[in-house]
Parts: C-alpha cells; structure tokens; sequence
C-alpha cells in the first residue's frame, strides 16, 4: 500500500496518490470512514469559524458539503457491509489533484 506520495512536482500542478492498495472490506470501512470524518470536520469548523465572523451567514456551501459527505458516508457503509458478507477484497485508489486558481 503506498500513500501520500507526491507524483508531480511541477509548480502549476501538484499530484498527491492519497490510497493505492488491496482491502478487507472491513480495512476499506475503516479508510473510507476516516477520510470522510476529516473532510466533514474541516467543514463544520469551516462553519463555526464563519458564524462566529458573521452570524447571519447561513453558510449554505458548507451545511450542503456536511449533508452530501454524511450521505456518502452512508452509502459506503451500506455497500461495504454487503462486500465484508460476500468475503470480497477491495481495490481502493484516490489521487488529490491541486491546481493553482489564477
């Protein structure tokens, strides 16, 4: 299993290879989970941090992101629970793609 290696160090674009391996699904849950976790707390810290600025913002992006990452969150559970019954081995990749805004 290899992660966070960094594949390209050109200036205008970076590659990070996050998950490259083999899993039980019961390792996959774990992984996935986690993943999901961090990106759901950035966003609910991302929130507070903007009410505590400015408390009639509704922070519409945020609420909408924490609502679709738990909808993700529960649908892998629900897939990964069927492939840990079936016995399967899951192949995971996730590659972050960072790019300069100009």
């Amino acid at each position: 299993m290899e992660t966070l290696s960094a594949l390209k160090t050109d200036t205008a674009q970076q590659q990070i290879k996050l998950i490259d391996g083999k899993f039980t699904a019961s390792e996959a849950a774990g992984i996935i989970n986690d993943v999901l976790q961090v990106k759901i707390n950035f966003h609910k810290l991302n929130r507070l941090s903007i009410n505590e600025a400015d408390m009639s913002n509704a922070c519409e992006f945020d609420n909408g992101r924490i609502h679709e990452l738990y909808q993700a969150q529960e649908d892998a559970e629900e897939f990964l629970n069927e492939m840990r019954r079936q016995g399967k081995k899951l192949t995971i990749t996730s590659m972050i793609n960072i790019s300069i805004d100009e």
